[in-house]
Order: C-alpha cells, then sequence, then structure tokens
C-alpha cells in the first residue's frame, strides 16, 4: 500500500502535507481510492472558501458509494487542482503527487501536529482491514 511518510492522515483517508510557510496540500489517500473502485465524480470548493478542521471539502462518487471528503485541517482554500475532476483516473496512479485536490493557507498550523502520522496511519489501516 502506498503511503507518503511526509503526509499527515485523518481517519477518513484524507491527506494533509506542508507546504512552504503556512500552505498545506490536501488529497485522498491510495486506500481510500482503492476501496471506492471506479471513481466518476468529484466535486472540489472554490478557491477562497474558508473551510474549519473536520468541514466536508468536497464529495467522491464511485460505481460502489459516494463519499464526503473531510478538511485535516482548517484554512482558507488557496487553490483547487481541476485537472482530477476531469481525469480521476490520475487519483488511482498519483494520490500524493499530480492527484492532490486542495491547497490551503492554514488558519491553525498547529493542527498539522495532532494528526496520524505515516506510521500511525499504517497502523490504523490494518485494523480496517479486519
Amino acid at each position: 500500500m502506498m503511503i507518503d511518510k511526509q503526509a499527515r492522515y485523518l481517519q477518513t483517508h484524507e491527506w494533509v502535507r506542508k507546504g512552504p510557510g503556512n500552505a498545506y496540500t490536501v488529497g485522498l489517500t491510495a486506500y481510500a481510492i482503492e476501496q471506492l473502485g471506479d471513481i466518476v465524480y468529484l466535486e472540489l470548493p472554490p478557491v477562497g472558501k474558508e473551510l474549519q478542521k473536520g468541514d466536508i471539502f468536497g464529495v467522491i462518487e464511485s460505481v460502489k458509494s459516494a463519499s464526503d471528503m473531510y478538511i485535516p485541517i482548517g484554512g482558507k482554500v488557496t487553490a483547487v487542482n481541476a485537472d482530477v475532476p476531469d481525469n480521476p483516473d490520475m487519483l488511482k496512479a498519483e494520490p500524493y503527487g499530480k492527484a492532490w485536490m486542495i491547497q490551503i493557507e492554514a488558519s491553525n498550523p498547529a493542527e498539522f501536529d495532532g494528526l496520524m502520522d505515516a506510521a500511525a496511519y499504517e497502523k490504523f489501516l490494518e485494523t480496517e482491514a479486519h
């Protein structure tokens, strides 16, 4: 299973990675994408939207189900990856690279430190598999 060692994780399978300064990149984990199967629709927030930690920032639909996506840390959306909704297959190939979903300017960067690191997320996945 592909896991980004630099990212932090939510139990709902979103990841966030520190960028320069207060910039953070957010996406969906390889595990979540694998569980969803063929993705048919993706809705992302507009640039400028303010989000609090735990808010829904988008919706992803597959042939199996629809799921809300939750923001790991609060902040203002500064960029949206417009390529992903038009080409959802890129999520399977590069969930931690080109298939990032949004970038935010964190309102409270300390929230990042309270999230699961890669090792904790791997342990969490072991419990999910059973």
